[in-house]
């Protein structure tokens, strides 16, 4: 592979990392507040309320606090997803990375 394909290649790996990591970044933000609704829940009495779209809805704590400890397994598990994908593109980054340099000392 040449060294232009090479840098072509490491550009597009690395919008593809920073494109990954504002991913990540929403999914951690949405697990910050799924997680500080659930503590909110523990601290709260029986009378718990939902926003469905502009509606404010009296649900059952029970069901609510499972809705949120599903959300957060489901979070969880898309960040672990997007941990694995950084670290692959990372490491195809910095290979490439590698070759360039070697590719330019020549």
């Amino acid at each position: 592979m040449s060294s232009d394909k090479k840098l072509q290649e490491m550009q597009i790996l690395e919008q593809n990392l920073q494109n990954l990591l504002l991913q990540k970044q929403a999914f951690q933000m949405e697990l910050s507040e799924t997680t500080s609704a659930l503590q909110e829940i523990e601290k709260s009495g029986d009378e718990i309320f939902k926003i469905i779209g502009q509606l404010m809805i009296k649900s059952e704590k029970s069901k609510i606090k499972e809705e949120l400890l599903n959300k957060e397994k489901i979070l969880n598990t898309r960040i672990k997803s997007f941990e694995k994908q950084e670290d692959f593109i990372s490491e195809k980054l910095e290979k490439i990375r590698e070759e360039v340099m070697k590719d330019i000392k020549k």
